[in-house]
């Protein structure tokens, strides 16, 4: 090809680089982009929830307790109106049965305003604000309802949020590191430590998983502070979720580590280490990646059912396994089914990360 003469496209297929092609395959794959551009939003929202938040989470209601949820209208009788708004709730109680219940008042809306003032928070413990994203500047705005407290549950579900989606990325960084290096050692250097190794792994596997959490959550101390709490549900998440990594490094690292690209890496008198790091564990990196993706799911579910059945986080941290604890009885299903809400946003990730997660697999063999 003469200099300056451009390039066909099918001549860029076949000089592009293997990270080139992946995300020309990725790109295609339409479930993939949505599952990111999903996550993407949730993670923003989590990053900046206190912007978001229509209020404070820990601000108490109490003439709403367990408020439904108020819709957003642009109609009423007067017609159309292009700032969204809600109607006032007035709440009763029934002489008989001593029900609380919830009507619209139509004679009184209150209009949405952006970039409102509102209750005071500090961004990420630092910068000190009352700007929100939106709200109203009188009466209530319960977007998702309240809870028995009358909290709101919608700046409560984006608080939340923050828990849920880092500890999923924490839990999975210590488990990936962990499968990665045990794995790596067992299956590069084999004879002893390497029956060392999988006999552990197989202890922890045929232990079942939800006792397992079970004990080690409850032999955290009461009086520990929810930080301290944080991080040691992220440890126990981590203790048993590198062990089906390491055994697949293990096979790939026994399947490798005889192949012409090791043997020359070892006379040039390269170390163990760097062998492992910088030749074998790269040459699967595609492997390594799709596994990250889909254990980020596990874990996020792993916090959620440890908080639900209340051995993991607990109040005052908010998480969706902690607003989820209300909805443990049949009760609350009947009578107040919105304070499941947050499980809609677990299902919603899990399943954005696992098109994420499909969309890697198929992006990782570009030849295929």
């Amino acid at each position: 090809m003469r200099r300056g003469e451009e390039i066909s496209a099918e001549e860029k297929f076949y000089v592009a680089s293997q990270w080139q092609l992946m995300w020309r395959k990725f790109v295609k794959h339409k479930l993939a982009i949505f599952g990111g551009t999903v996550l993407i939003i949730f993670y923003i929202i989590a990053i900046f929830c206190e912007f978001f938040s229509t209020q404070d989470i820990h601000k108490r209601n109490s003439r709403y307790a367990f408020c439904p949820p108020q819709k957003i209208h642009f109609f009423d009788r007067d017609g159309f109106h292009l700032r969204p708004f809600v109607y006032q709730v007035r709440r009763t109680l029934d002489p008989v049965t001593w029900k609380r219940i919830y009507t619209v008042d139509k004679t009184e809306r209150y209009p949405i305003y952006f970039f409102i003032h509102g209750d005071k928070y500090r961004l990420w413990n630092l910068f000190s604000s009352d700007i929100h994203l939106f709200g109203v500047k009188k009466g209530t705005l319960f977007l998702f309802g309240t809870d028995n407290l009358g909290r709101d549950l919608f700046s409560r579900t984006l608080y939340a949020a923050r828990i849920s989606l880092s500890i999923g990325l924490v839990g999975v960084f210590l488990s990936f590191v962990l499968g990665c290096i045990l794995g790596g050692i067992s299956g590069y250097f084999g004879g002893a430590v390497d029956m060392t190794i999988q006999r552990i792994i197989e202890f922890l596997i045929s232990i079942p998983t939800i006792p397992l959490w079970m004990a080690l959550s409850a032999a955290l101390p009461q009086e520990w502070s929810p930080i301290r709490i944080y991080f040691s549900i992220v440890i126990i998440l981590s203790l048993v979720g590198w062990c089906g990594l390491a055994r697949v490094v293990r096979g790939k690292l026994l399947e490798l580590r005889e192949e012409d690209f090791c043997m020359a890496a070892k006379i040039a008198g390269a170390s163990d280490g760097k062998i492992i790091m910088r030749h074998l564990l790269p040459s699967f990196l595609s492997y390594l990646i799709v596994n990250l993706t889909l254990s980020i799911p596990w874990m996020i579910l792993g916090e959620t059912s440890l908080s639900f059945l209340g051995l993991g986080l607990r109040p005052p941290v908010v998480s969706w396994g902690v607003l989820l604890e209300q909805a443990q009885n049949f009760r609350t299903v009947v009578l107040h089914p919105w304070l499941l809400i947050p499980g809609i946003f677990v299902v919603i990730t899990v399943l954005a990360f696992n098109f994420l997660g499909d969309g890697l697999r198929d992006a990782a063999d570009p030849y295929k």
